[in-house]
């Protein structure tokens, strides 16, 4: 990860840690569990996939647009749910599969956001202005969605969102 990108991920969390008064905690369930580069990487490319798919789809639609912008929760659904899956830790008693919660591929995750906002700030500054209208949109969605995957990542409850959202407004 590069260390803009790193720098931005460290401040969204402080940022966080500064509104609600308290250090986040990551993840404990699986966190110490060994996965496999091969896995890892299978895993981080479906969630890549994913975003891809469903930035492209909203570019194509523009279907989740309000008067303030898109939304990621809704212009990324599928991805959202995936990384709830990747952090999934109980089951229901009938469950056929045990949890298998996977947080260094939510971590690996962030990272791929973050960079990808990097990518987008370095493409915005530059003489090349021919998408800037989409790039800022695709930059201002992966800000959010960096949001929304954090407070997943970090279990925060409605409220503790409702706080964060309403400081950040």
């Amino acid at each position: 990860m590069s260390e803009r990108a790193a720098t931005l991920i460290g401040g969204r969390r402080e940022r966080i840690e500064r509104i609600l008064e308290r250090e986040l905690k990551a993840p404990t369930a699986g966190a110490n569990e060994p996965i496999s580069d091969e896995t890892r990487s299978y895993l981080l490319s479906e969630v890549q996939d994913l975003y891809w798919n469903e930035i492209e789809w909203e570019h194509i639609t523009d279907e989740e647009s309000l008067d303030a912008g898109p939304l990621a929760e809704l212009t990324f659904p599928g991805f959202l749910a995936y990384v709830r899956g990747l952090l999934l830790s109980e089951v229901m008693p009938d469950s056929l599969s045990p949890a298998n919660p996977r947080p260094q591929v939510v971590s690996d995750t962030l990272d791929f956001l973050a960079n990808r906002v990097v990518t987008l700030q370095d493409e915005l500054a530059g003489p090349d202005q021919g998408e800037r209208e989409q790039s800022q949109a695709e930059m201002e969605m992966t800000h959010r969605l960096i949001d929304q995957v954090l407070y997943l990542f970090h279990g925060l409850n409605e409220a503790d969102v409702a706080r964060v959202e309403q400081a950040a407004a």
